[in-house]
């Protein structure tokens, strides 16, 4: 069985859970509290979909936090179970919520990752592949722009599969640096248009310029 299968069927399962216990809410087969497990379970598998099928859903800053929360209610549920001893109908309902809060979090906790092209737009992707062509010519990237209010410059190296980006910005009289590394080029490209006022076709043009000979 590959990963991805195995993804698949894992996506398949928690989605059966979590119609199993809304039906099971449905006929009063659960506890009240397991209204907000079954709703924070539809919110898992759709998250686990998401990461299987490679597709962004809703924002990357939501799931990693989502799989904090799985891994105290796994701590929270193990407590339960050995510590306050619940009756049958319970204690089938924190072992389920226990067991498979596991996998899922690790998942979520992947899947919550920006630098990684599952949360790339189309245009990010293909400034990144654009970036990476340039980097791969195994010289570094300096760009500087001015605009009326502001001004930018940016360093881009490429060291093994990492990518690093290091911006000096101006506005006015203040000044401020930073650097940033990456392993995904899209992100690399996402980061330097949200954060400067240089573009990828900006780095292109002056790449190309610079390969032009002086006559």
């Amino acid at each position: 069985m590959t990963l991805e299968r195995a993804y698949i069927l894992l996506a398949v399962f928690y989605s059966i859970l979590v119609a199993i216990g809304i039906i099971a809410l449905l006929v009063g087969g659960g506890p009240l509290w397991g209204v907000i497990s079954v709703g924070l379970g539809a919110l898992v598998a759709t998250g686990l979909w998401g990461h299987t099928m490679g597709k962004p859903v809703m924002n990357p800053r939501m799931w990693r936090p989502l799989a904090g929360i799985l891994a105290v209610a796994f701590l929270v549920q193990l407590f339960a179970v050995f510590a306050l001893h619940p009756p049958g109908a319970e204690l089938a309902w924190l072992l389920t919520g226990a067991i498979f809060s596991v996998l899922p979090a690790i998942m979520l906790f992947q899947y919550g990752k920006r630098d990684q092209d599952v949360w790339a737009t189309p245009e990010e992707r293909e400034g990144g592949k654009v970036l990476d062509e340039l980097l791969a010519e195994g010289k570094n990237l300096f760009v500087e722009k001015h605009e009326t209010d502001r001004e930018a410059s940016v360093t881009l190296t490429k060291a093994g599969d990492e990518y690093r980006a290091s911006v000096v910005r101006r506005y006015g009289d203040q000044q401020e640096r930073f650097e940033e590394r990456f392993a995904c080029p899209s992100t690399l490209a996402f980061f330097i248009e949200k954060f400067t006022c240089i573009s990828v076709s900006d780095i292109a043009a002056q790449s190309t310029d610079d390969r032009v000979p002086a006559t």
